[in-house]
């Protein structure tokens, strides 16, 4: 599946080093060319190579000024807002990317307005019904695209926010679900040019294909995918994750805070990440490829072959 972000993949434009106040409107592609030579058989060739982009994208939360008995609204341009986070993302589906984000925190609110600067393209603006919660969550630093400690630290504080998903699928096919990455994998036009780009996607229990997008972060991914899901998808239950990375936590905790009960990646699987699994009745499978799928919890939902 394509979406309008891909097409810029022909020509994108180089990652900005503006001040956010003189940032241009036009936003940066997923993709920006660098010079670079190549030492190789000892020889040094130039050459110009593709790099997954990586910029940081702003939250801030418009809040109300009192004047007098009255509380009046003031734009987050006037007012400059107070910053919920600062994700560290490859440009594109900057919009699903924040919803997921939201969603993932446990701060998503259906009422939520959510709109992009006119004249920052690394700057999003949120009005919320009722600040106050989210206000109370605002977040300091920044949380890059690596991801390190992404918001929710453990087992106990996920199972405040979240319910177990509920599977509505049917059985499984253990050969369905190792294929899923190679699927995912004909979706990866940015990684095909630059290597640097992550990949998750959202599959039928049939195995349709959904919905997919890259980012640098993986989690940032994910996030897309459950933004997508969370603004016009169909119900989660009879949906399966697909990420091209290992299986953190943090992968499964978004996947549980979007209610999708299977998930599937190409990479390892983290101690916590199983046990988070195993607590959320969340089938997680691992190192799917060439027709093997490793799987550490759920696999009562799966039928060999």
């Amino acid at each position: 599946m394509r979406t309008p972000e891909d097409a810029r993949l022909s020509s994108p434009s180089p990652a900005s080093t503006l001040p956010a106040s003189t940032v241009p409107a036009t936003a940066p592609g997923p993709l920006t060319a660098a010079p670079a030579q190549r030492f190789e058989g000892g020889e040094a060739i130039g050459r110009e190579e593709w790099l997954a982009t990586e910029e940081p994208l702003e939250l801030r939360l418009a809040l109300a000024e009192e004047e007098g008995d009255l509380e009046v609204d003031v734009t987050p341009e006037k007012s400059g807002g107070l910053t919920l986070s600062v994700l560290m993302r490859t440009p594109g589906a900057d919009r699903e990317l924040l919803t997921g984000w939201l969603v993932s925190e446990g701060l998503y609110d259906p009422g939520l307005d959510l709109w992009p600067d006119p004249e920052n393209p690394n700057l999003w603006h949120l009005r919320a019904p009722d600040p106050a919660p989210l206000a109370a969550a605002a977040r300091l630093g920044v949380s890059s695209s690596a991801c390190g400690v992404c918001g929710s630290g453990s087992i106990e504080r996920l199972a405040v926010k979240a319910a177990p998903p509920v599977w509505t699928g049917g059985p499984l096919s253990a050969e369905g679900l190792s294929r899923l990455p190679e699927r995912l994998r004909a979706e990866q036009p940015g990684f095909d040019r630059s290597g640097g780009l992550h990949a998750a996607a959202l599959f039928s229990a049939g195995g349709e294909l959904l919905r997919a997008f890259e980012d640098v972060g993986r989690h940032n991914a994910v996030d897309k995918v459950v933004g997508w899901l969370t603004l016009s998808g169909p119900p989660a239950g009879s949906l399966i994750l697909c990420v091209s990375s290992r299986a953190g936590f943090e992968i499964v905790q978004k996947a549980v805070m979007a209610g999708v009960a299977v998930t599937v990646t190409v990479g390892a699987a983290t101690s916590l990440a199983c046990d988070t699994a195993r607590v959320f009745g969340v089938t997680l499978g691992a190192f799917a490829r060439e027709g093997r799928v490793t799987l550490y919890s759920g696999a009562e939902r799966v039928q060999p072959g």
